[in-house]
């Protein structure tokens, strides 16, 4: 059974409601001094991965608390049920399986039929084998989306850039008009093939702008030659069919895999048609990397173990509302905005597995972009200002294109900032309070080797389970989202008022006054 255990309940949690009263003023820079080892002693190297947690506002005996903690909340029970495809997202009554897409030890059969079908429909498109209805190959791949049918696949396309081959590919996802008519106004109808994502082909954004394509589509094509030019991943197969995409073009979804994690799934078709199937399979198998050593690893030295228990004794003790995330590489431009999703949505929960109402917090607020240039815009606050900010750093030890002179001075700015957010100005001298620098901020660094698929796809996985972590030990259901369905609900009513100027249904009088205003 998954645990439900509140927290504040246990014995670890009030040993460390004493032991914070006894560090929160304690500084960082006399922990190193203290303990010439402490840089070697938090620190894990995995695979390629070197995660610096030493720059943390903890001790030793923190440590073995937050690790209490984890004993006592039945972290390794419910790692284990989820692993073993239990029933925890048990308000939606569903499974959560999205490890199972990357374990090529013991895949399911359906993951398996799904990926050889992916392989040989990227492979076909790839080598110009796919023609469109005028016999071109196709040239340009559309993916449209929105939430984890778009941030997922986006990131990564941005991530592994260096990896494409020659297909171009672009994203739709906002229901905003002018976004979709910008992506369409460039693209040639005769070499485009686009990929809607949809798991019950009924979603607003998605489906208006896939019926806005369709029509710009015909406007020059026929409905014959739709099938040449449209494919889905989707669940609802009388729709897609209604829509005019061929079966043989239809890749499957399934219940037990949520869509902001469902990169890993054939929601990841235009990933794989950007840089090739064999680098998707890298990238699966890069987090199956992380699935192993999350799961086999003792928590001592679990990378998102540590990472998870480190936000929740920051969050719970200090109170810090948000947490910021800085890749140095430019090619993970879109991982923040990725990471919102699948943290914010998963862990922005009020009532705990049990049914009752939180009265302690839960999900931080995640937010960064990537350095330096995140150096030059708002790092002043977290270096002076009264926020508290914890904060990671990602970086690659390699660049990709081989210039030393630019990584060197990437890789400096990286590890001068966690430098300057530790130490400060802390016993030195300052003209005046103007330059007095705090430090005693806490960060990790996580150093990877170079970007890679795999590399990626192990990052990636480490973020997913780090939130796990955090939802166990909160005691909520992270992989349920009806936060995200009220809005939907209230925005049939409220486009029906603005279609047929009729605001008399709606209950909220700011409401209907902006209703009425788009015609004045």
């Amino acid at each position: 059974m998954f645990p439900k255990i509140n927290p504040t309940t246990t014995q670890a949690w009030k040993k460390l409601t004493t032991h914070f009263s006894d560090i929160q003023d304690s500084k960082m820079q006399e922990m190193f001094v203290d303990d010439p080892k402490r840089s070697e002693s938090m620190a894990i190297q995995w695979n390629d991965f070197y995660v610096d947690y030493s720059k943390n506002r903890v001790s030793h005996l923190t440590l073995s608390l937050l690790l209490e903690l984890a004993e006592e909340v039945g972290l390794k029970d419910a790692m284990e049920a989820q692993f073993t495809q239990e029933t925890i997202n048990e308000t939606e009554g569903r499974a959560v399986g999205h490890t199972a897409l990357r374990n090529f030890d013991a895949m399911k059969p359906e993951v398996i039929s799904a990926l050889a079908q992916m392989k040989e429909f990227t492979e076909k498109v790839i080598e110009g084998d796919w023609k469109g209805y005028t016999g071109k190959p196709i040239e340009t791949i559309v993916n449209i989306g929105i939430g984890g049918s778009d941030l997922g696949p986006d990131m990564v396309h941005e991530a592994l850039k260096y990896y494409k081959n020659r297909l171009d590919v672009h994203f739709v996802s906002n229901v905003d008009g002018d976004h979709v008519m910008e992506v369409l106004k460039d693209l040639d109808r005769e070499t485009t093939l686009f990929i809607i994502v949809s798991k019950t082909f009924t979603t607003q954004e998605t489906l208006t702008n896939a019926q806005t394509i369709r029509t710009w589509f015909l406007n020059e094509a026929s409905e014959q030659d739709i099938e040449k030019h449209f494919a889905a991943v989707s669940t609802n197969l009388e729709a897609v069919a209604q829509f005019g995409i061929a079966s043989q073009n239809i890749f499957p979804m399934w219940d037990w895999v949520g869509g902001r994690f469902s990169l890993w799934s054939a929601v990841g078709l235009s990933i794989a048609c950007a840089i090739g199937y064999d680098n998707f399979e890298s990238l699966l198998k890069g987090a199956h990397d992380m699935d192993a050593h999350f799961r086999n690893e003792e928590l001592d030295e679990n990378i998102p173990v540590i990472l998870a228990l480190l936000s929740v004794w920051y969050n719970n003790f200090f109170e810090a509302e948000s947490e910021c995330i800085v890749p140095y590489s430019q090619y993970l431009s879109k991982l923040v905005p990725y990471l919102q999703q699948g943290i914010m949505e998963s862990n922005g929960k009020s009532t705990d597995r049990n049914g009752d109402l939180i009265d302690y917090q839960t999900g931080t607020i995640i937010w960064g972009s990537t350095g330096t240039n995140a150096q030059h815009a708002f790092f002043q606050l977290i270096h002076q200002g009264t926020k508290f900010i914890p904060t990671d750093f990602i970086a690659f030890k390699a660049s990709l294109y081989g210039n030393d002179d630019h990584q060197n001075k990437l890789l400096a700015n990286c590890f001068a900032q966690t430098d300057a957010l530790l130490h400060g100005t802390y016993g030195s001298e300052v003209e005046n309070n103007f330059k007095l620098f705090e430090g005693n901020k806490p960060t990790n660094t996580i150093l990877i080797e170079k970007l890679t698929p795999r590399s990626l796809g192990s990052l990636i996985a480490m973020y997913e389970h780090k939130l796990f972590v955090q939802g166990v030990i909160w005691n909520i259901f992270s992989y349920d989202q009806w936060g995200v369905e009220l809005g939907k609900k209230l925005a049939k009513g409220t486009l029906e008022a603005i279609q047929n100027g009729n605001s008399s249904n709606l209950h909220n009088s700011s409401t209907k006054r902006l209703i009425s205003s788009l015609s004045e």
